[in-house]
């Protein structure tokens, strides 16, 4: 039977704003030379453009990389040859070895993250901050069509910063976020309730954000590979096999449910840090170099919570070996602590705990429980709609 729809849907209209390929179009926008070329972003210092004497800049190329470092975005010609976001650049430099390799510029991608949501509240007062490239809105209440919010958005977004997105409009989060990948890039998608069956059950079952690869692979078990197979599984059988929370949310957003409201207001879990080695190190051998990291990260959170305002209660530490597995300790103090100096002690006890025979790749620092430093209450509102993976 299919799940009652949320009663709010019919005047509800919630948009989904996703910038494109967003970091590489940033970097496009002080590189415009490269527009059209295959070009991906995860190099480092030394990958940065060069000026020429004749005021051209000589790029760095994925030939030229070597290490152990992932990919954090391409632009769509470099997905046409295979490489994507989060891929091993080496791996990358296999499938794309001329593709145009630029460093990490964080600076410049926040510059535009604000530029973008502040467009976006040109044209919508309520919206919900979901990532550095992506936002909710809620444009139940603004004059005009679907097609015409979208439009609106569009041309806001393009004015203030040059770059383009794409727009879903649904009665809802889970529809609104699943259209708007579908005309990628620089489209817009309107669905309503009745294009479920129509134009989204067709669609594979990953689709739905919340269905991670290994809830994927599990339903492929099951014989469920699109979402109108998982919307024909009787609910009882996918709580029997998910578990209630899961297994009832499964059936909801296969038939397009979802009663989410926009949260405009979050407070953080944890703020962490964590490098990976260009090479691995030994605790013994590169107790130096391996020192200097984890002073540095354990400064880097301190920064970060005194930016934000908080204090937390646990400290942790994670460690990723040689053989790539990756151990985890932490320990809750009597008091919060925000200072380097104390998150760097509650993190040394916590390597303590830890059989640091093997050579390491990765290192990482996380404070957790975390409070207001001024003492005020936090306020969290916790998002249904999950992979419990």
């Amino acid at each position: 039977m299919r799940p009652d729809p949320n009663p709010m849907t019919a005047a509800r209209r919630i948009a989904h704003i996703d910038m494109d390929a967003f970091f590489a179009s940033c970097e496009l926008s002080q590189y415009p030379e490269l527009r059209g070329l295959p070009m991906v972003v995860g190099g480092r210092g030394e990958h940065a453009p060069r000026l020429r004497a004749d005021g051209t800049h000589a790029f760095s190329t994925l030939a030229e990389y070597s290490g152990r470092g992932v990919l954090t975005t391409a632009t769509y010609e470099a997905r046409a040859l295979g490489v994507h976001s989060g891929m091993p650049t080496m791996k990358a430099a296999r499938l794309a070895p001329h593709a145009v390799l630029l460093p990490v510029n964080f600076e410049l991608y926040r510059r535009y993250s604000r530029l973008f949501k502040d467009a976006v509240r040109t044209v919508a007062a309520r919206i919900e901050d979901v990532g550095i490239d992506e936002v909710y809105a809620d444009v139940s209440e603004l004059d005009g069509d679907a097609a015409t919010v979208a439009t609106r958005l569009r041309r806001a977004v393009h004015e203030a910063t040059g770059l383009t997105c794409s727009v879903g409009i649904a009665p809802n989060k889970l529809l609104a976020k699943l259209s708007s990948d579908l005309n990628k890039p620089d489209g817009a998608t309107i669905l309503v309730e009745a294009d479920v069956p129509t134009r989204v059950w067709p669609l594979p079952a990953r689709r739905i954000n919340g269905i991670g690869p290994k809830a994927a692979a599990r339903l492929a078990e099951l014989g469920i590979e699109t979402i109108g197979e998982l919307a024909a599984r009787d609910a009882a059988e996918l709580v029997a096999r998910f578990g209630r929370a899961y297994g009832s949310w499964l059936h909801q957003a296969a038939h397009g449910v979802d009663a989410r409201e926009l949260v405009t207001h979050s407070e953080p879990v944890s703020i962490s840090r964590e490098t990976t080695f260009e090479h691995d190190l030994h605790a013994v051998r590169d107790r130096a170099a391996l020192g200097a990291a984890f002073s540095a990260l354990c400064e880097r959170v301190a920064a970060d919570l005194q930016r934000k305002g908080y204090v937390g209660r646990t400290v942790g530490v994670k460690l990723r070996f040689d053989d790539f597995t990756t151990v985890t300790r932490d320990t809750t103090l009597a008091a919060p602590v925000a200072d380097a100096a104390g998150i760097r002690r509650a993190a040394g006890q916590c390597l303590k705990r830890i059989d640091l025979s093997r050579r390491l790749r990765l290192l990482g620092v996380r404070v957790s429980k975390l409070e207001r430093a001024d003492g005020a209450a936090p306020w969290r509102q916790a998002e249904f709609g999950f992979d419990p993976e």
